[in-house]
């Protein structure tokens, strides 16, 4: 048979690259890998994090991205007795002399308690102490038994972690007898105070515990490369169980089987209305029940609070009614398909009523759980609430009904992940234009339009957390804009900003 004469295409790659140029070629190829590789293995000497093992930043162009973890596909095995894909490579282990030991005891429910882990892993670094898996809260209102081991992958977790801090599970024997010294950080401080404060009492006990753990870090300020940490902790290490990733996932893919979704975290549980005082809308005898729960926690503060006040500036959730008329007014079409994010809602069905007549496509994790599957989780709130945190992250729009913990944390998770939009809803002016409203001094059309020009600039667009020196409460939360680790998008962002100015 005859040899096929080669195209003149294929005759000049092969000239290319045959010979001397083969060689060039073979010689980049190789300098590359070796370069690249001793990047990585010097990134932790030159202050450079890593970027995240499982999370995958989406296209802007493309759709949602419904894995949280990239990961999962190293551990697929495919049918016909292929080998399982090998796991991604664990991160070098940093050496260190180790100061003492951390015990951290959180305070607070699942995203109040997933933020202070963060600032915790960044405090132990920081002073290079040797952390114990965090212990979660068991005395709050929710009662809920669940250990760190029940709702995160303490594997992931410490491995993860392994180039920044030694985790273990306990302290060693010797310390078996010891009661350590326990103390409550100082709210919203300084890696200096750690430094000035804490650390010497941690080299003369060599154990410590912080027996209160949430806001004990600033929000600005701080070296890059712990805001770096924080980032890596939170959107790396804290992975759920896989058990709890595979319930989410099972989720999402039912809500988006039926395309884009809209998750309302609508926090009208009764919790937040006795803490908060907040009872707009509620009968004498709601009020009075809510009253004498606020009274029957003492560790709560706020006793006596003017609920109507406190409404007008902005400090309560709004009720299933104005997220109702706030929803309409923002344009969402009836047939939207929204997911509740929550507990359960303050007065049952009936609060919900109006909500269900204008969007009758709502969803809860009860209709798309089998009743096994939710048996799992009684008792268990924060490891239901876990479930509630994966789809908000993963959904098209989020629009949280309050600014509490869960509302901050998803936002920040959700700019990470590409700026996804979320609806920062302006509960004091919102709460204006519904009584203008309801009391008929606007039409319809007047109050949409005024909900929408209102929010415009308010749907998690990339910028700078705002600062207020010396009112850290008042500034914006680390965990809602971590734009230390956004990069490229917030840097475009201000340089818009001052072309446009």
């Amino acid at each position: 048979m005859a040899k096929q004469r080669a195209s003149p295409a294929a005759a000049a790659i092969r000239r290319r690259i045959g010979g001397p140029g083969l060689l060039r070629w073979v010689a980049r190829v190789t300098f590359s890998v070796v370069a690249w590789t001793l990047l990585l293995h010097l990134c932790p000497f030159l202050g450079i994090p890593r970027p995240p093992l499982h999370i995958t930043r989406p296209s802007c162009l493309g759709g949602r991205n419904n894995s949280t973890s990239a990961s999962a596909a190293a551990s697929v095995v495919a049918l016909g007795g292929v080998a399982h894909l090998a796991p991604p490579a664990l991160p070098p282990r940093r050496l260190y002399k180790s100061n003492g030991y951390l015990l951290v005891s959180c305070n607070g429910g699942l995203n109040q308690m997933r933020a202070a882990i963060c600032d915790m892993v960044a405090v132990a670094r920081y002073l290079n102490l040797t952390m114990v898996i965090p212990e979660l809260d068991k005395q709050s209102f929710w009662a809920d038994p669940s250990d760190f081991g029940d709702i995160f992958d303490v594997h992931h977790f410490v491995n993860s972690l392994r180039n920044e801090v030694k985790i273990i599970k306990e302290l060693p024997q010797k310390f078996s007898g010891q009661v350590p010294l326990s103390m409550q950080p100082i709210s919203w401080s300084s890696e200096k105070y750690y430094l000035r404060q804490v650390l010497p009492l941690v080299r003369k006990h060599k154990v410590i515990r912080f027996s209160k753990t949430d806001t004990r870090l600033a929000n600005n300020g701080l070296p890059l490369k712990l805001q770096k940490l924080r980032c890596h902790v939170n959107y790396n290490a804290l992975r759920f169980t896989p058990f709890i990733e595979a319930l989410g996932n099972k989720m999402i893919s039912m809500l988006r089987n039926s395309g884009s979704f809209v998750v309302i975290h609508l926090r009208y549980e009764m919790d937040m209305l006795a803490f908060s005082g907040c009872t707009h809308g509620c009968s004498d005898e709601e009020t009075e029940e809510l009253t004498r729960m606020r009274y029957s926690y003492p560790w709560w503060k706020e006793k006596e609070i003017d609920s109507e006040k406190k409404r007008l500036e902005g400090l309560c959730p709004l009720t299933p009614g104005e997220t109702t008329l706030v929803l309409k007014a923002l344009g969402f079409p009836r047939n939207t398909r929204i997911y509740i994010a929550s507990g359960e809602i303050y007065g049952g069905e009936k609060r919900l009523a109006a909500l269900k007549a204008e969007f009758p496509n709502i969803v809860r994790k009860e209709m798309l759980l089998s009743d096994d599957e939710l048996r799992l989780f009684q008792k268990h709130s924060t490891q239901m609430a876990a479930l509630d945190y994966l789809v908000s992250v993963a959904s098209d729009v989020f629009i949280p009904s309050n600014d509490g913990n869960m509302a901050k944390v998803v936002e920040g998770h959700r700019r990470f992940t590409g700026f996804h939009k979320t609806i920062q809803l302006d509960r004091k002016k919102l709460v204006e234009l519904i009584d203008l409203f309801e009391d008929q001094e606007l039409s319809w059309d007047e109050f949409s339009v005024a909900v929408k020009e209102l929010h415009w600039g308010r749907m998690s667009q990339p910028t700078r957390r705002r600062v207020i020196p010396g009112q850290p409460k008042e500034e914006d939360y680390f965990y809602a804009n971590p734009h230390e680790c956004l990069g490229p998008a917030v840097k475009r962002r201000e340089r818009l900003k001052h072309i446009e100015i």
